[in-house]
């Protein structure tokens, strides 16, 4: 039997490509990253505010629907397009990791699909 399950919700932005949303491999849970879209319109946010806050709402959705929340992320990583929105970006995040956050990594890349301004990817340690 195998260990690996595609996880998969219609309250975060379908996977615009050849990928999961996420997969639950053993007591592990490795997400997609996300970018600030609203899973209704398949639209970005607008800003970088508005993205980051979709984009962490997205993240949460998925760690629903695998059974996790905020408090199971172990690690992050965010991709910026720009790095002058970092502090933004780091104030948002900080409010929904509050207590004791997860290891992170934050790096600019010249570009993130759709024209995204933020885009976070997570890895969760679940509960079996």
């Amino acid at each position: 039997m195998s260990k690996r399950k595609v996880i998969s919700t219609s309250q975060a932005p379908a996977a615009i490509g050849p990928y999961s949303q996420a997969i639950k491999a053993g007591k592990f849970l490795f997400a997609s990253g996300q970018l600030g879209l609203d899973p209704k319109t398949g639209n970005l946010a607008e800003g970088i505010e508005g993205q980051t806050r979709q984009v962490l709402a997205n993240i949460q959705a998925v760690l629903a629907e695998a059974g996790a929340g905020i408090q199971d992320v172990v690690k992050t990583t965010i991709f910026l397009a720009d790095m002058s929105h970092f502090a933004t970006v780091n104030g948002l995040y900080g409010e929904v990791f509050k207590h004791e956050p997860p290891a992170r990594s934050t790096v600019q890349v010249a570009a993130l699909p759709k024209g995204g301004l933020v885009e976070i990817e997570i890895i969760a340690l679940l509960d079996e």
